[in-house]
């Protein structure tokens, strides 16, 4: 029986789903949503809404103790990893391996930096703790709850047909603005050219037709001056 049994297998073993929800978590938290199948969705989403509320406790906790039992939990959670910039990912990739180490890890070597370049670095990685808390919770402060939405997607993941899903965080939606109108391709030219020049013709014929139905009938008169003429020519002795 599955009574009070509130999470999914998704056909793995615990280490292996405790492994992929937090790597899917860390996904999120770096980049804002992601695109997954949909019973994958719904396992992680109540997961994420968790460490955005201990996030959340970090920071509004009214004892320092508070803050840091919240803190570890997350750790415990989620554990931690660094985050590269995009703009900065090919540069990383091109250091050694000691330049990595001193642009990865703050100088005591104990944890992740923070974001901020400091002397000689030009960019230094950050800690997905320290996004989540710092970045992350504060767009959350005044929502009770509800972090996170899933969109369903119309496409089917390619092999399997599993219905696919986005995760997102909500709040960070923009305006579509102004909407342009796509290009028209030639083929639809051809086909508008084509109708304009039916309806052309239509119009054209309609009213040739109208015409001749509202002009006056003039052939009647020449035709009566003719029989007369023949009745009197008939009428006339020899």
């Amino acid at each position: 029986m599955r009574h009070r049994v509130h999470h999914r297998k998704l056909n793995r073993t615990t280490s292996h789903r405790r492994a992929l929800r937090r790597n899917m978590a860390q996904s999120i938290i770096e980049h804002g949503s992601i695109r997954t199948t949909l019973p994958k969705a719904k396992d992680l989403r109540p997961f994420v809404e968790r460490l955005i509320t201990l996030a959340k406790r970090v920071r509004t906790a009214d004892t320092p103790g508070a803050r840091l039992q919240a803190r570890r939990r997350i750790y415990q959670l989620m554990t931690d990893r660094v985050l590269i910039p995009a703009d900065h990912q090919e540069a990383y990739e091109a250091l050694s391996l000691a330049k990595r180490a001193r642009t990865l890890r703050s100088p005591s070597g104990r944890r992740f930096r923070a974001g901020a370049p400091k002397g000689k670095l030009n960019f230094t990685a950050q800690s997905v703790i320290h996004r989540l808390v710092n970045d992350v919770a504060p767009r959350f402060e005044e929502r009770p709850g509800g972090y996170t939405r899933i969109i369903r997607l119309a496409d089917r993941r390619i092999g399997d047909h599993s219905q696919l899903a986005v995760l997102q965080l909500v709040g960070g939606e923009e305006e579509p603005g102004s909407i342009v109108k796509p290009k028209k391709t030639a083929r639809r030219l051809r086909t508008e050219s084509r109708y304009a020049a039916a309806v052309k013709f239509l119009k054209a014929s309609g009213k040739q037709e109208r015409d001749s139905k509202s002009r006056p009938d003039t052939a009647k008169p020449e035709d009566d001056a003719t029989n007369d003429a023949s009745e009197a020519a008939s009428s006339t002795p020899e």
